[in-house]
């Protein structure tokens, strides 16, 4: 889906493949259960993450050692303007990692989640020239501003609950994952991933727009 015509593209970029496909309805069936191994080595991987994701399912923010870096950066923008390289490696990557989970859980993909690959699932934001693009005090508030973006998510994230359920069903029937609640799930991702992005990620300074469309 292109961006809508007037609107800029914000920095950070979601997307996933749509399955033109029969998916597997046996795996679907099951797949709570399927999930298990792949769930429990994202756990060993994030530490300590809030969800942020249709149920526990998807978009983490990880708070702690092993999850998401978010206050050592903050505090390197701060204090240094800088931010390491390898530490935004690490949270591109980890946040790559989440959403291909979050994906597979909320049944778009049916190969299993790989812990490397890219697969179905798309995700992009740029290293940040810390000096040029971001303001060293903002990431202080950073998480309050997003305050209006939590309200709206956790109306988003209960719908996608239901859609996905809907989609359950959809799939066990015909095995087709139906395109309208599909685009909707991928938008309640890609709104919550530009969130991440600017609020705990903080490798951009540009607000976050209100819409699920690229």
């Amino acid at each position: 889906m292109e961006p809508v015509a007037g609107e800029t593209p914000y920095p950070l970029q979601y997307s996933v493949d749509y399955p033109d496909r029969d998916l597997n309805r046996l795996t679907t069936a099951f797949r709570l259960i399927v999930a298990i191994p792949i769930l429990i080595v994202a756990a060993s991987v994030g530490g300590h993450e809030e969800s942020f994701g249709a149920g526990r399912h998807a978009w983490t923010v990880g708070a702690g050692v092993g999850g998401l870096l978010f206050l050592a950066p903050l505090l390197m923008i701060l204090f240094r303007q800088k931010y390491p390289r390898w530490w935004y490696d690490w949270n591109l990557e980890l946040l790559r990692f989440s959403n291909r989970i979050g994906v597979y859980l909320a049944l778009m993909d049916d190969r299993y989640p790989s812990t490397d690959e890219q697969q179905a699932v798309r995700l992009d934001f740029p290293y940040p020239d810390v000096k040029r693009d971001l303001n060293r005090w903002l990431p202080l508030v950073k998480w309050l501003l997003a305050i209006p973006h939590y309200i709206v998510l956790f109306f988003l994230i209960i719908g996608a609950i239901f859609a996905v359920i809907g989609a359950w069903f959809a799939i066990l029937f015909t095995g087709r994952y139906p395109r309208g609640i599909f685009d909707f799930v991928l938008g309640v991702g890609r709104w919550s991933n530009r969130v991440t992005a600017y609020a705990f990620v903080l490798v951009t300074d540009q607000y976050p727009p209100f819409r699920l469309a690229p």
